[in-house]
């Protein structure tokens, strides 16, 4: 029922709230995250990259500057950054749905193979179909078809994957453990990036399905082959599987108070990094006036740094935030990041703009690896699935919020202010969302809860 012999955790003891006490070794907390790889050189190289150069293909005809858009629909007119806004909200609104409805039901699922790895094989598969779909399409309204369909099945694969660190990582991991998902993250969003440069140069930026596509598949197999569910699904109680569904959204979750306003923290905070990536190609190409592969090769250079010092950043930001305390080391991310960006906002050539990607990627690494250690030290360790699944609402949101936001404002600015004013204006709004999540944090007790439940101390950190 737990996977194959000698698989990744799940055997030793447990703890009063269900959660392991046994230690991993760095080989099984590094199987336990390499899922995380592939779903972000996905959505990495589809959002970063791949998915602006199309709409400027399909849109704006290969012209960047797009002064004569073509129709997406039959009477509807608009300028590449709104063009893309569409497909990404309509995307995400799925995801937003699909993702923790999923991650609930995978809570009280009994299997062969647990309760998770089902959901993983079957949304990988049809991962593999959709993304061929989306390389043959040669329209705007089929890049929006896959596009959907793409959010449909990496996020029913997504739901019940999150759900692994806190069903298997003991409390004195999860600093370390979520570190290294921050590397994975970074190393995904950054690479798949850079994997779109060079397929442009290989003759076609949509080149790089094929290697989504292996990476997927690999890391999938990875997964089942190597990672236990560690618990039992919950029983359903007599439930019907569309009652379970229906659970995902009770309004229970209010009553985790916490929670609810690291939710609110976390969607600023991802709000900033979304603008950034979400502008990423338009920034250099309209800000400095680059052709297409020199605007995509700084975005690989400016990925590469971002990776390298975020990834620096992850583990020791994991560590030292069960030193120093959760919030403190997200509010040195917020300090780090403002810096970052508003310097891009006033970056004069496109060399100087790659400079402020360091404390850009420093301040991700920091914030990824300590907002998901605290996520999991908060929430009901049971429903994990469907809390983590409720979490990535909120990561959606900020995408879909983000994107929007970014992607008008570069066709605003743009207009108002010449083409390249759009992505500084953006960048310049940006830095108020770290302000925001930080006011928010500042409401979150950050305690364990299983020392909540024995009434350890508060810790104040601010």
């Amino acid at each position: 029922m737990h996977g194959p012999t000698g698989a990744t955790g799940g055997t030793g003891s447990t703890g009063g709230d269900g959660r392991p006490t046994e230690a991993l070794s760095l080989r099984e907390l590094f199987d336990l995250n390499a899922y995380w790889l592939a779903i972000n050189i996905l959505w990495g190289a589809i959002g970063i990259s791949l998915l602006p150069v199309l709409m400027v293909d399909l849109v704006c005809g290969g012209v960047s500057a797009c002064t004569n858009p073509t129709a997406i629909l039959p009477g509807v007119v608009v300028g590449k950054g709104a063009a893309e806004a569409i497909i990404v909200n309509l995307g995400v609104l799925i995801a937003i749905l699909v993702q923790p409805t999923i991650a609930a039901i995978s809570d009280h699922t009994s299997s062969r193979l647990g309760r998770r790895k089902p959901y993983i094989i079957i949304g990988t598969v049809l991962d593999m179909v959709f993304l061929l779909g989306f390389y043959l399409a040669g329209a705007w309204v089929g890049i929006l078809v896959f596009y959907c369909l793409l959010q449909f099945s990496s996020n029913f694969a997504q739901g019940p994957f999150q759900g692994y660190m806190p069903d298997l990582v003991p409390a004195k991991q999860v600093g370390l453990a979520s570190g290294l998902m921050g590397l994975m993250i970074l190393l995904g969003v950054g690479g798949g990036a850079m994997l779109v440069a060079v397929a442009q140069r290989l003759g076609d930026a949509r080149y790089v399905v094929f290697v989504i596509m292996a990476v997927e598949l690999l890391t999938m197999l990875l997964t089942v082959y190597r990672v236990r569910d560690g618990r039992q699904g919950i029983p359903r109680a007599g439930r019907s599987w569309v009652q379970v569904a229906r659970s995902a959204w009770g309004t229970d979750i209010l009553s985790e108070r916490s929670y609810v306003w690291l939710l609110g923290s976390r969607l600023f905070y991802l709000m900033t990094a979304t603008t950034l990536t979400a502008i990423a190609f338009y920034y250099m190409q309209d800000s400095f006036s680059l052709k297409r592969q020199a605007a995509l090769d700084m975005a690989f250079v400016a990925g590469a740094l971002i990776v390298a010092f975020g990834a620096l950043a992850t583990v020791p930001s994991g560590r030292l935030s069960e030193r120093f305390g959760r919030k403190r080391m997200i509010h040195v991310s917020a300090v780090i990041g403002i810096f970052g960006m508003a310097m891009l906002v006033a970056a004069p050539t496109a060399e100087v703009a790659l400079a402020f990607a360091v404390p850009v990627g420093v301040a991700a690494g920091i914030f990824l690896a300590v907002d998901w250690a605290l996520m999991t030290d908060i929430i009901p360790k049971a429903e994990s699935g469907r809390y983590m699944g409720i979490s990535n609402v909120v990561t959606g949101s900020a995408g879909a919020i983000a994107s929007a936001i970014g992607l008008i404002l570069v066709d605003f600015g743009n207009k108002s202010f010449g083409t390249g004013g759009g992505p500084r204006l953006a960048f310049a709004v940006a830095c108020s969302y770290y302000v925001l999540g930080s006011l928010l944090l500042t409401q979150v007790d950050e305690r364990r809860r299983e020392d909540v439940a024995v009434g350890a101390p508060a810790v104040a950190t601010g």
